[in-house]
């Protein structure tokens, strides 16, 4: 054997080099991969053009409001039940309800449920809702298909409405 084939390899500026360009590369290549899924699966597009879009909501809302129908939504006993009056009390005719729970923070316990309509004219199905806060989104397609939508926060505590 020759003496320098036993002496022990050292580490070199070389070495050192390809370590960081290894790490920086592999890094750099997964960040680029990400990218190109973050561009490529979604393109963040909501709407056109938000203003028209929230002008649009806006007018709605308050052609909604003019009509100066009432709605009501209760939960107890595990049922949720569902009312919609004009400005002197007369039921509307409505075709079918639908709602949408949400939780304000996570989408884990999100669920929707259609409503049947009832022997008194009210719209109502059995279901157990969890405790805790929650956005509900009620939409009444009417007989004539004019749809009437409403969004609140409510608190359930023990299966009621609070």
């Amino acid at each position: 054997m020759n003496a320098r084939s036993m002496r022990p390899r050292q580490f070199t500026g070389w070495h050192m080099l390809a370590i960081v360009c290894a790490f920086f590369g592999t890094i750099i290549t997964v960040n680029l991969i990400m990218a190109t899924y973050a561009n490529t699966s979604w393109t963040g597009l909501v709407v056109q053009n938000t203003y028209v879009a929230s002008n649009e909501r806006i007018a709605e809302s308050r052609a909604q409001a003019a009509l100066g129908w009432k709605d009501e939504l209760a939960i107890a006993n595990g049922e949720i039940r569902y009312t919609l009056v004009d400005a002197s009390g007369a039921a509307i005719p409505v075709a079918n309800v639908s709602a949408s729970f949400r939780r304000p923070a996570y989408e884990a316990e999100d669920w929707q449920a259609t409503l049947e309509r009832t022997a008194d004219g009210a719209f109502a199905t059995k279901a157990a809702i969890r405790d805790g806060i929650w956005i509900v989104n009620t939409e009444a397609r009417l007989d004539s298909g004019q749809v009437y939508h409403q969004a609140r926060r409510i608190v359930v505590s023990n299966g009621t409405l609070k």
